[in-house]
């Protein structure tokens, strides 16, 4: 079965696929480019997709997993590619999804992010935060910020992540990479062990709960550079899910906080691109400024917009406006962008 997966993920590799869905009743499916399409036209059985899900879950998981009924994990294929592989039950049957991860980690150039990105990753401190819906290529933009990094920087990097995907060398930095569920009990736990292991920047892959969130925003103001994910769509609901996770007695300690502490908001989402070869990232980029700071401390979040689109010389805009300019410049086609342009009207 082992054979079988390798087989299916190497196909899924040379067609470019995203990621692949194994699911009982139906062939492999690939996301290429946005799109599910189908690979081969035997359905697979219920045994074919607990043997792959056996031959691949590391063997001190799998009783953990049947508990449980879902497991993250990585898996490699040496001289090929890493995979994200999220395995869980439906149906009473097993299934997978995969997700490939590169081995070469891109740089903010090649992935068509603005220069603001390189600005963000040279702060001494505070907190970063890139957001999106699951898929939006948020795991890549923090890869290619601490690579960066890491080539023109002398830092102690840690990066909390479940699991790991990109794996980083040495450089000029040094790179801790900790995986949750086997390097640390949870993001919190390993988020405060952190503060004790002489980081200049810590790299949190979610922001799930409220003691994980506090103890991020606690680590921005002692001098450390915080880069973080959260799955929101834009920088004013980015702001009011972090105050949201908070007891309404604490938020108003915690506005002032995060007005002190924020450094930007960078938010994102993938479209195919009109020659269908590939997928843009269209983007929304929040700078905290004396104004930014001022509306979030006064409850004035809602404001936020009408700010980042008269600062775009200090860097910010809008995804609506950004999404228009990939469309004008014909990088994305409009038909495919209107359904979420009319979804932010």
């Amino acid at each position: 079965m082992k054979e079988k997966i390798d087989l299916i993920l190497r196909a899924a590799f040379e067609h470019k696929s995203s990621d692949i869905h194994l699911t009982v009743g139906i062939p492999p499916v690939f996301r290429i480019n946005g799109e599910l399409r189908k690979y081969g036209k035997e359905p697979l059985l219920p045994q074919d997709t607990e043997g792959m899900a056996k031959s691949i879950v590391p063997a001190d998981k799998w009783d953990a997993f049947k508990e449980r009924g879902e497991l993250d994990f990585s898996y490699s294929i040496a001289g090929l590619s890493r995979f994200r592989v999220n395995t869980y039950h439906q149906r009473n049957c097993i299934a997978m999804a995969l997700r490939t991860v590169p081995t070469k980690i891109p740089t903010i150039d090649e992935i068509g992010m603005p220069d603001t990105l390189h600005k963000l990753a040279e702060k001494p401190q505070g907190l970063v935060l890139v957001t999106g819906p699951t898929g939006s290529g948020k795991s890549t933009t923090l890869a290619s910020m601490i690579h960066y990094m890491n080539q023109t920087m002398r830092k102690h990097i840690i990066t909390l992540e479940d699991p790991i995907e990109y794996l980083h060398k040495h450089g000029n930095s040094i790179i801790d990479q900790r995986e949750v569920g086997m390097d640390t009990g949870n993001f919190a736990n390993g988020l405060r062990a952190a503060l004790r292991q002489d980081p200049d920047v810590i790299l949190v892959g979610e922001m799930r709960d409220l003691e994980t969130i506090q103890t991020a925003i606690t680590a921005a103001e002692t001098g450390h550079l915080v880069l973080a994910t959260l799955h929101t769509s834009s920088a004013p609901a980015t702001i009011n899910r972090i105050l949201d996770v908070f007891p309404p007695g604490q938020q108003a300690q915690i506005r002032i906080q995060l007005a002190s502490v924020l450094v930007g908001i960078v938010s994102q989402r993938l479209f195919p691109t009109s020659d269908k070869r590939g997928r843009k990232a269209a983007t929304e980029i929040m700078i905290n400024n004396p104004a930014i700071a001022n509306l979030i401390r006064n409850e004035k979040v809602h404001q936020i917009p009408s700010v980042m689109q008269t600062s775009r010389a200090l860097g910010m805009h809008t995804l609506e406006s950004n999404i228009k300019e990939l469309i004008e410049k014909g990088f994305i086609q409009r038909e495919v962008a209107e359904p979420f342009l009319q979804e932010m009207v």
